[in-house]
Formats: C-alpha cells, sequence, structure tokens
C-alpha cells in the first residue's frame, strides 16, 4: 500500500489543471449566482495560501478546487466586460460598424460593433445579424444605418442544459436579430485582416476554402455537414486540433529539409530551431487567416507550447506539456471548461498520450512498418472514440456508431488530398487559378459518396438519454483516474496493478446507474412561459409552433425526452385558452391569454384538484401564490419541481 501511494505522488502537478477545473465547472454550473463579497481578496488569499503554505496533499488537492471555483467568479465579475442586453428591441434603428461576416449556403451572419448608445448599454457591443436573402452582402468595415430586430442571447432553457446566454456572455456577444433593411453610410477605408478574408472568399468562390481555410464554419451546406457529422468526422469543418497537427506537421517537415539542405546555417543554428520557428511564424498566419476562432487559437497555443518544448530539447508529446497548455488555456478563460471543443480535444490528446506513452516502433522492414503505421491509425481512432464518448453522448444526445470506419477512410483522403490542394489553390485561386480548387472538390465529392455510404449503415446514429450532470461528473472523473492513477506493475496484489482501470470501471458504473435511474421530465416551460411541453404517451407536445425565439427549446426539450431533434410534434391547442395537464399525482393549469386568465384565475386558485397554476403573464395572488409557478421549470411525474437557472450574472444587466 505504502509503494502504491508513494507511486502517486511522483508528478502531482498533473493533478492542478483538473482539479482548478472542477472547481470553475461547480460555479459555472450553480443555480444561483454566489454571493461573493469579498471575491478578489478571497481568491488572492486562496492564491497565497495555494503557491506558500505548507499542507499535505489533500488539502492543497482542496484548495486547488477552491482556487478554480474563485477565479472562475472572479473571472467573470471583474475580468469580462460584455454588455448584456436589458430587453428585445424591435423596429430599432441602428447605426454600426460591420467587424466580420459569416458565409454560408443558407444565410449570411454578419457581426457589427453597435454604439452604446443605440443599445442603451454602458459600452459599444457586439452583435450578430442574419441579412434576408434578397439583400446585398456589404464589406467588412463599411458603416451602415439599419432597420434591426435585436434580442437578449437565450437563456438556458431547463436544467443541466446549454445555456446560450452563458456562452455568449464569454464570447463577447450582447444580442443576436436580424436586419431586413440597411444603407451603407461610408465604405471601407484602409486594409485589416478580415478584409483580405473577404477578397480571399470573393476570389476563391469555394466552400471548401471558406470551411478549411477562412474558418467560416457555416459554410458547408447543411445537409453535408450533418452526413460528415454522423460518419465520425464532422470536426473537420471547425478549424482546431486536426488542422494545427496537420499544417504545423507539414510546415515543420518542409522547413527541416530545407534548412538541412543549407549546410551553413545548420553549423550554426540547429535544423529543428529554424525548422519550428519558421512553421510557427506560418502557422500563426494561418490562424489570422482562418478568423481566429475561439477553437482555432486554442488549438494554436496548444500547438505553440509543443513547438516551445522543441526548440527547449523536451519532449513534445507529454503529459506534463499537455497540462501546462491546459493550465494556460485555463488561465485565459476558465470557461473554456464547459465548452464541448475545449473538453473534446483534451480527452482525445490525454487519451493518445495515455496509450502510447513511451511506445517506439523500431521497424526494420517495409512490411513491419506498414503493420506499425496501420496500428497507430486504427489504435489511433479506437482511444480517440473512447475518451470522447461521453462527452459526445453529453453535449450532442447521440452517438456516431461508426466514427471509427469514417476515421479511418475520411481522415486520410482529406488529410493527404483535400487539405493540401484546398491550400494551395486558394493560393493560386489569388492569381485567379482554380484548376487545384476545382480537382479539390472533385475528391471531396468522392469523399462525401464515401461519407453517405457510412451514414446508409444500419443504427448509423444512436440517440442517447439525457446525461444529468452528476453522472457526466463520475465518467469524467473515471477518465481522470484513468490516466493520472500509477499502478504498481509488478505487484502481486491484483487491485494495486490495475487500480486505476478498477476505479475508471467502477466511476463509469455509478454513472451508468445514475443515468438509467434518471427520472424524465413530464411538463416543461421556457422562463416567459410562452412555450410550453406536455408528455402524453412518453411522446411531447407543444402548445405552439416553432418561433425563432424559442428555436432552442423545442430541441432541448426533445433531448431531455430522449427525442431525435429532428422528430415532429403534435401542436396541442389549449381549449378556451386553457390547458389542463394531469398525471397520476398531480394536475396543472396553463392560462395562455389575458381574457381567460382573467376568467378563470379564481375558480382554478379555488379548485383543490389543481396543484400548479401556469400563466403566460406573470401573476401573483395572496392567496394562491404556493400554487402559481414562475420561471422556467420542470416537473416530473412524481410532481418534483425542478427551476431553470435564471439570476445568474451573465443573464441579469449589471452595468
Amino acid at each position: 500500500m505504502t509503494e502504491f501511494l508513494n507511486k502517486q505522488f511522483n508528478d502531482k502537478f498533473l493533478w492542478v489543471p483538473f482539479l482548478l477545473a472542477f472547481g470553475a465547472g461547480l460555479y459555472f454550473i450553480m443555480p444561483v449566482e454566489p454571493n461573493i463579497k469579498f471575491m478578489p481578496v478571497a481568491f488572492v488569499t486562496a492564491v497565497i495560501i495555494l503557491l506558500f503554505a505548507k499542507m499535505n496533499f489533500l488539502f492543497r488537492a482542496f484548495m486547488c478546487f477552491v482556487c478554480g471555483f474563485l477565479y472562475a467568479a472572479f473571472y467573470t465579475h471583474i475580468i469580462v466586460s460584455t454588455p448584456v442586453l436589458k430587453y428585445a428591441l424591435r423596429d430599432k434603428n441602428i447605426t454600426a460598424t460591420i467587424t466580420n461576416i459569416d458565409f454560408s449556403d443558407e444565410k449570411t451572419r454578419i457581426m457589427l460593433r453597435v454604439p452604446a448608445s443605440d443599445l442603451g448599454v454602458s459600452r459599444d457591443a457586439n452583435v450578430r445579424v442574419t441579412v434576408s436573402n434578397g439583400a446585398t452582402t456589404p464589406q467588412i468595415g463599411d458603416v451602415i444605418s439599419a432597420h434591426a430586430f435585436l434580442f437578449p442571447p437565450a437563456s438556458i432553457e431547463a436544467p443541466e442544459t446549454f445555456d446560450y446566454a452563458r456562452w455568449a456572455y464569454f464570447n463577447n456577444l450582447t444580442a443576436n436579430g436580424f436586419i431586413d433593411d440597411y444603407n451603407v453610410i461610408s465604405h471601407v477605408s484602409g486594409a485589416n485582416i478580415n478584409q483580405l478574408r473577404d477578397t480571399i472568399h470573393n476570389r476563391a468562390n469555394s466552400f471548401l476554402t471558406d470551411g478549411l481555410v477562412l474558418g467560416y464554419k457555416n459554410s458547408v451546406p447543411i445537409t453535408h455537414k450533418q452526413i460528415w457529422t454522423t460518419a465520425g468526422v464532422g470536426h473537420i469543418w471547425s478549424i482546431s486540433g486536426f488542422h494545427m497537427t496537420l499544417i504545423g506537421g507539414w510546415l515543420f517537415a518542409i522547413f527541416y529539409f530545407l534548412m538541412r539542405g543549407c549546410g551553413f546555417l545548420t553549423r550554426r543554428f540547429p535544423a529543428r530551431y529554424t525548422a519550428t520557428i519558421c512553421a510557427w511564424v506560418l502557422l500563426f498566419l494561418y490562424v489570422c487567416m482562418s478568423g481566429f476562432g475561439v477553437a482555432t487559437w486554442r488549438a494554436f497555443l496548444m500547438t505553440s507550447v509543443l513547438f516551445l518544448a522543441l526548440l527547449l530539447g523536451r519532449s513534445a508529446i507529454s503529459m506534463r506539456n499537455i497540462s501546462i497548455a491546459f493550465l494556460i488555456l485555463f488561465l485565459v478563460n476558465p470557461h473554456f471548461v464547459t465548452q464541448p471543443g475545449f473538453q473534446l480535444s483534451f480527452a482525445a490528446i490525454f487519451g493518445l498520450i495515455w496509450f502510447f506513452g513511451d511506445k517506439k516502433f523500431d521497424s526494420k522492414t517495409r512490411i513491419a512498418k506498414i503493420k506499425n503505421g496501420f496500428y497507430v491509425a486504427t489504435m489511433t481512432s479506437i482511444i480517440a472514440t473512447i475518451f470522447t464518448m461521453p462527452f459526445i453522448a453529453t453535449h450532442f444526445n447521440l452517438i456516431p456508431m461508426y466514427s471509427l470506419i469514417g476515421n479511418l477512410i475520411l481522415l486520410p483522403i482529406f488529410s493527404v488530398a483535400i487539405m493540401p490542394l484546398v491550400l494551395i489553390g486558394t493560393i493560386c485561386a489569388m492569381f485567379h487559378g482554380h484548376l487545384l480548387l476545382n480537382v479539390a472538390m472533385s475528391i471531396y465529392n468522392f469523399a462525401f459518396m464515401i461519407a453517405n455510404k457510412i451514414v446508409a449503415l444500419p443504427m448509423a446514429n444512436i440517440v442517447m438519454p439525457h446525461i444529468p450532470t452528476n453522472a457526466f461528473v463520475f465518467f469524467v472523473v473515471g477518465l481522470v483516474l484513468l490516466i493520472l492513477i500509477k499502478p504498481v506493475s509488478d505487484s502481486k496484489n491484483f487491485v494495486y496493478r490495475h487500480a486505476n482501470y478498477l476505479l475508471c470501471v467502477l466511476c463509469v458504473a455509478i454513472g451508468c446507474v445514475i443515468v438509467a435511474a434518471r427520472e424524465t421530465p413530464v411538463f416543461y416551460a421556457t422562463g416567459d412561459h410562452e412555450l410550453i411541453g406536455m408528455v402524453y404517451d412518453e411522446k411531447l407536445e407543444f402548445n405552439k409552433a416553432r418561433a425563432s425565439n424559442h428555436y432552442f427549446a423545442f430541441n432541448t426539450f426533445r433531448k431531455l425526452n430522449n427525442e431525435a431533434a429532428q422528430d415532429t410534434n403534435i401542436r396541442r391547442k389549449c381549449p378556451d385558452g386553457v390547458c389542463i395537464y394531469k398525471s397520476e399525482k398531480w394536475t396543472l393549469a396553463y392560462i395562455q391569454k389575458f381574457v381567460p386568465l382573467h376568467k378563470n384565475i379564481v375558480n382554478l386558485c379555488r379548485d383543490d384538484d389543481i396543484d400548479f397554476i401556469v400563466s403566460f403573464f406573470d401573476i401573483s395572488a395572496p392567496k394562491c401564490n404556493h400554487k402559481i409557478l414562475h420561471n422556467g421549470f420542470v416537473i416530473y411525474k412524481s410532481g418534483k419541481l425542478e427551476k431553470t437557472p435564471f439570476n445568474r450574472w451573465w443573464n441579469n444587466p449589471h452595468e
């Protein structure tokens, strides 16, 4: 036992990023905003204690957790300064500067910088709007006057689901909406990187360039993107770790061989130093051209840490280096730990480093090299699939069953053929040469045909039940214990030799039991009570058709009820404006309009058979307040009521 415990303390630093992340995660998922009056002082004090106080391992781990929690709160309250829109602005005339454009095959999304006075907030704000299909797309840098309809980012629609308002707050987005008319006040003057990206988009005229070079996430047709996702390679269309690794590796190899041919340089500077610096510079230019999205520069920062390790003569791919990259990204923005891209990237890379470790493949024959290459490619896909599966199931409520096949077949096509042709073809397109882009498009069509074959296989997508937060935490803890617990390989004790596997299996088993035992809600309501969902015979029914202001709510409620997002649901009309929902243990009355409210509220309050009253209008009745429900919520068969968080820092204006 002593030998086993001593082995765990050899590299305690590896635990730090995970403990900080768990602390920050607790802050972000809390149902209410914690009252931290002396937050900056508390955070500084916790850091000083952590760094300088003498303490045992367990207490130091606890202080890491506390520091993660306090840093997330400190970052949210003090560092982030995104203005929060108080209410929807309809028929609003605004003057704005176009900062970016995201092209797609359906509609164009434009990022605007709007003066504070136009929105009634304390500082200038970023707004994302769509332009009607008939309108001409302006240029980046243009100043326009527009007739706009703007809405605050939608708050979380149900407990333990995606909070778009929180995502928008940490991504400096104040409002969404659309414009139906605009006039250009002044055209762009000067030059910047976004205008260069706009020029490349117009010259190349290819969604391959838009998606793989310029980073426009919606450039791929939506039907195509669904196919790629089901085939397990949807990550190709978000410039992140795959692209950084691929392009960074190419650039390093090219410059390394060039430098090896320059004897007068290599005698003064090792070839790998010069190659690493040159590759990093060009990779940085690629990141700038791709729009410097969150996932992109997160992957670039990770790649930079690896390049720095090469320059310092250290092993580039190691658990410690990836932990350092994790820690740096956490300090840059602790909200990253809640985002699927961050979780998937690090889950895959930690899993791969844990599995391959210090394995070396000293192949002496060509056949052995081919076998080793096939083994590495296969195991890379298998390990990445296993380690990312809990995150995919949690965030997307489905698992692509043939992602291993898709990665083994399709990723080499993109890596060896499509990506090089698109990169070089985009440069040629600047000089009106489109041959390479056309060839890339032909290969893309061939790869898309293969993806369709994979998707056509039976059970290509498995719809997963909603995974509660506590179950998700057990899954993640299981993976962390698997990669960080150091077993004693030469021990005669079975537990000590397989401790990491046993602990992982135990945590995963507990998570699965929680998922299996989860009670499914039978009634749903958005925060404004405009949309309600009722479960009849295990199928959701809504009180209204889909509307833009509740776009996410429909899909969110479906996922919680274990239905696919593309399912169609019955619209149940409320007779005379009042819906009565009866369960075995409780009865609820939903009042849709003002006149039915006026006519029925007294009788419903007096009716002992009515347990809950929900109204589209915010009402209060002293003798009936125990029945009246406010804000968003879900109700279970047992009568358990679970309210949706609504008073977090990113939900309420605080200027």
